[in-house]
């Protein structure tokens, strides 16, 4: 039973099977914990349990983190990425053209600029 509460700067260097265990072990003595205060047991429970939570959020968190790292190693460079994965941004700015597609100009474009190109005016400056 650890009674202390979890740094997750302890976490980042176990591996996925240590984390596993850790988080069994954690929602065991949680269990145990919700038991004992249904039959009446301290007041100091509840601080227990309290952090016991807090412990099983930062395994989860770290393992999570840790996942999310390993797949965008495994997609990168890949054509497609998992929504997941993507940057957020905001739905306009997701659907706007990329700047590759907003660069492109159409064959019949490229004709009309070659053949009326912007014209040039000399404006004389004025006197005073």
């Amino acid at each position: 039973m650890s009674t202390t509460k979890i740094k997750a700067a302890q976490l980042w260097g176990k591996n996925k099977d240590d984390l596993k265990k850790q988080l069994v072990d954690l929602k065991q003595e949680l269990a145990q914990l919700r038991t004992q205060k249904v039959a009446g047991g301290a007041n100091s429970k509840l601080t227990k349990i309290h952090d016991l939570r807090k412990s099983i959020a930062r395994v989860l968190t770290v393992i999570n983190a840790t996942q999310r790292s390993q797949l965008r190693l495994f997609y990168k460079g890949k054509k497609y990425l998992p929504l997941d994965l993507r940057p957020k941004m905001t739905r306009a700015m997701r659907r706007r053209l990329s700047k590759h597609e907003a660069s492109i100009v159409s064959d019949k474009q490229r004709k009309r600029q070659m053949h009326f190109p912007q014209r040039k005016y000399a404006v004389k400056a004025a006197e005073a």
